[in-house]
């Protein structure tokens, strides 16, 4: 064998290597799952959108409103059973969520537009490195919760029940049931 034809070969197994490890990861039927639901218009086929939520691992409540196909990231491996909503809950256009860890969402919360809940991040690292190990943390929402458009929810946080998020606030701390916070971070405020 030539050295041209041995420099070959040695490049084709490392492409085709490459290539069976990131196929690897493609799950074909939520991506199936994933394009028929974003097809559906904003704002109309509720119940189809939930379905096909439900159809990817996902549990999601009777009269759950989805004016929108929420962003889902981080839960591939393991079918996105990582994200469980209530019944009666409503969530906007435009939400994202990262399932690195459980996100359980209570009955009757809603959530404003682009909402955004992250239950992973990293340890603060070396200089050389600053983003360290990976770490996860769950994510709740308890019932009857208001969510303001473009909050983030920040890993490990639990929302009591009734308690309302003013919109643009970042919540990186438990916030106690019935409760009003806004802010970055979101403080408790008197109304």
């Amino acid at each position: 064998m030539s050295e041209f034809n041995v420099h070959l070969h040695h490049w084709t197994d490392k492409i085709l290597a490459v290539l069976k490890e990131e196929a690897g990861q493609i799950r074909p039927r939520q991506h199936v799952f994933s394009l028929a639901s974003r097809a559906i218009p904003p704002r109309i086929g509720n119940k189809l959108r939930a379905t096909f939520l439900r159809l990817r691992g996902i549990e999601v409540g009777t009269g759950t409103i989805l004016y929108d196909t929420p962003e889902l990231s981080g839960g591939e491996a393991r079918g996105f059973s990582n994200l469980t909503i209530g019944c009666n809950c409503t969530i906007e256009m435009g939400c994202k969520f990262e399932l690195g860890d459980k996100i359980t969402i209570g009955d009757s919360v809603t959530l404003g537009y682009q909402v955004l809940i992250i239950t992973s991040t990293h340890e603060l690292g070396p200089r050389e490195h600053r983003a360290g190990q990976l770490v996860r943390n769950p994510v709740k929402i308890d019932e009857g919760a208001w969510i303001g458009s473009r909050c983030v929810i920040l890993p490990g946080v639990t929302i009591g029940a009734g308690a309302i998020v003013e919109p643009c606030s970042v919540v990186n701390r438990e916030i106690a049931p019935h409760t009003r916070v806004r802010g970055i971070p979101a403080r408790r405020v008197d109304a």
